[in-house]
């Protein structure tokens, strides 16, 4: 068995010291995907290096990422169309 050195794993889990989450805050066993429910309040985590501590609040999902992400003015979309590379198969659409 390959076992990873323990001077390479501590310096993967102390460069995630610092690290913020958003934990939606649902009762019972409710989803907790943010997309299931933006408007429902979250709890801001901090990893210390062994657990993940209370750091603040968040109203809604868009508070959260503003939190999560100060210095991005907009959160990164998906492109909504794939782009295809050259290609005649049946599945394409011609050019228009």
């Amino acid at each position: 068995m390959d076992d990873e050195p323990l001077a390479e794993w501590a310096e993967r889990r102390d460069a995630r010291i610092g690290q913020l989450r958003a934990v939606p805050l649902v009762t019972g066993d409710g989803p907790q995907a943010s997309h299931l429910n933006p408007e429902a309040p979250r709890a801001i985590q901090r990893w210390n290096g062994h657990m993940w501590e209370p750091h603040g609040f968040a109203v809604n999902l868009a508070e959260a990422r503003r939190m999560l992400f100060p210095h991005s003015e907009v959160a990164p979309a998906p492109e909504a169309t794939p782009k295809l590379g050259p290609g005649t198969g049946r599945h394409r659409k011609p050019p228009p």
